[in-house]
């Protein structure tokens, strides 16, 4: 194998890297610390880390007491993490995301300067960055994105080795970090399918791949077992040791139900196998997506040409059609395939002349959004009646929210203006740092109370005071982390009519207990006519209940659920 310095010029290596980190740090690190987790997954993975660090109990995850079988915990891990590095929650939850999120453009540009050349590599992170699906995921605190980076390290790994090697030491770590990625999302084993088209390629061409296919590739899945063996033998022995039913329905749950089951028989997010294709990659890829109609030619000629280029791509159709086979889908889920899709098109476009009708049709719809952001500013700081309809379950503050609009308007269509390139990808890039940044910013701090319950629950606690216990039903898991009174549930799981019986019970055993519940569902324990309206969070009217609303009688529950959590939301308080 050809040294990193006989390759390519070092120097040029280290001062392009050195730029790309610092535009990476730029966009994917401004606005730490700005907001608090938003819905729909972010509160739910934070107070799981809280709780984790609160209680020091790690190896099962728990949201407001209650074992969350949902997911692995490593996510979680790393919040839990850095939140004890930290000390504060605001900063902790969306640093894992956004390291893994540099890690992933800079291991597409170390692999593109080590098969081809730097500028390739360069060009492959840098349109990354333009993709929203990458910069949307790396920049919040759901799952996907550290699944994304555990793949890519996969797929690295197993290109180093194949396509560039033998490199044991990286076909190994592939393996590692495939076991990584299961005990995160359960889907870390797709650089697995990149064994297909290079065992296609091995058989086409022995002589390239020789001392690459040996015996010792078997050894691979052990070092993935491994791994996952760190989390998996320890879960399982405490499981077996302790025997509780809970235990054994959260082991049963996350190693069968939220797996296979999953998969092949989806309870939700259910869609048609076109799903991905058109309704996913066209907008959330751009501009990748358009790049394939303007240059089809060329993608066919260099496919063709290099194996490599067809390894890559052919992985990618195969991650896509895995998850289409399955009736549930949600976009992200295809997100682990975008980073060896930038490498391959930019070792496909790079040097190739720009079609004017691409460029013009891009250029347009720069101008089309740009207009289109400073018209909604302009209304909505004129309190148009379509934009007040709009945002009425979120926000009445739309001044500033016009004046937001208008600045990121009126800055993206100066831009436009002002440069003059011939390259609109370079103009769309500069635009869209200006947005993120102004967004992360700026727009954190406007969109903050919209996208969290903290005004309700605080008003809540103020209605009932600081001393008082508070009950959920029905609720989402944001409603715990911003409370910053004493909350029990009658569990996450349960239908509602069993948490009503269990909240009665509850209520009855003590006093200075309340119960806050949305408008839309039924209770027959409970008056909710006499309730008292607490205001509205995520677009649903959130009722207060007392003793005073209680029914003289209610069945009994079919098991006594009560999970309580002292204060959760101390750690919002300014």
């Amino acid at each position: 194998m050809e040294s990193l310095a006989r390759r390519f010029n070092s120097d040029d290596y280290y001062q392009v890297l050195s730029v790309l980190l610092l535009i990476a740090g730029l966009m994917l690190l401004v606005g730490i610390g700005f907001r608090a987790p938003w819905p729909a997954d972010e509160p739910r993975f934070v107070e799981v880390a809280r709780e984790m660090v609160a209680t020091g109990q790690w190896l099962f995850p728990t949201r407001g007491g209650e074992y969350y079988p949902d997911k692995p915990p490593v996510f979680m891990w790393s919040i839990a993490l850095f939140y004890q590095i930290t000390g504060d929650l605001k900063l902790a939850f969306l640093l894992p995301n956004a390291l893994c999120g540099i890690l992933t453009l800079f291991l597409v540009f170390d692999l593109g300067a080590r098969l081809w050349n730097v500028r390739i590599g360069r060009n492959a992170a840098l349109l990354l960055l333009l993709v929203p699906q990458f910069l949307m995921q790396a920049k919040n605190a759901q799952i996907d994105a550290m699944v994304m980076c555990w793949i890519t390290v996969g797929c690295y790994g197993l290109i180093r080795h194949f396509m560039l090697g033998p490199h044991w030491r990286w076909y190994f770590t592939a393996w590692g970090f495939m076991g990584l990625g299961i005990i995160t999302k359960g889907v870390g084993f797709l650089p697995l399918l990149m064994i297909l088209p290079i065992a296609f390629y091995a058989f086409k061409e022995r002589s390239r791949f020789q001392g690459r296919l040996t015996w010792r590739c078997l050894a691979g899945p052990i070092v993935m077992l491994a791994v996952i063996a760190c989390w998996l033998v320890p879960m399982v022995l405490t499981v077996q040791s302790q025997a509780t039913p809970d235990l054994i329905a959260y082991q049963n749950n996350i190693l069968f139900k939220q797996t296979g089951e999953r998969y092949v028989n989806a309870w939700h997010h259910i869609k048609p196998w076109y799903f991905f294709v058109f309704s996913v990659i066209p907008w959330m890829w751009f501009p990748i997506s358009l790049l394939l109609v303007a240059y089809w030619k060329r993608w066919v000629e260099k496919v063709k040409a290099d194996p490599t280029i067809a390894i890559l791509l052919i992985w990618v159709a195969l991650v896509v059609l895995f998850f289409s086979i399955s009736p549930g889908k949600r976009n992200v889920y295809i997100l682990p395939a975008l980073p060896m899709l930038a490498l391959a098109s930019s070792a496909i476009l790079t040097g190739v002349s720009p079609k004017a009708w691409f460029e013009k049709f891009v250029s347009g719809l720069l101008w089309f959004l740009g207009a289109v952001v400073l018209t909604v500013g302009i209304l909505a700081f004129m309190h148009h009646s379509a934009v007040v309809k709009a945002l009425a379950d979120y926000t009445d503050d739309l001044t500033h929210i016009g004046y937001l609009f208008i600045l990121l308007g009126v800055s993206w269509l100066g831009l436009l203006w002002w440069f003059r390139t011939r390259f609109v990808l370079i103009k769309m890039g500069i635009i869209s740092a200006l947005g993120w940044i102004l967004v992360s910013t700026w727009g954190y701090s406007l969109l903050n109370e919209m996208r969290t319950p903290r005004a309700l629950m605080q008003h809540t606690a103020e209605v009932i005071g600081e001393d008082a216990e508070l009950g959920l039903i029905k609720f989402k898991e944001q409603f715990i982390l911003f409370s910053p009174v004493s909350i029990t549930h009658f569990s996450y799981l349960s239908p509602v009519e069993e948490q009503e019986r269990n909240a009665w019970q509850w209520m009855q055993q003590q006093g200075n207990r309340y119960l806050l519940v949305p408008d839309k569902i039924e209770l027959s324990c409970f008056d909710m006519a006499a309730g008292t309206s607490m205001g509205v969070a995520h677009r649903e009217n959130w009722i207060l209940l007392s003793a005073d609303q209680m029914m003289p009688s209610c069945a009994e529950p079919k098991r006594v659920q009560q999970y309580f959590t002292d204060h959760p939301g101390r750690w919002l308080k300014e």
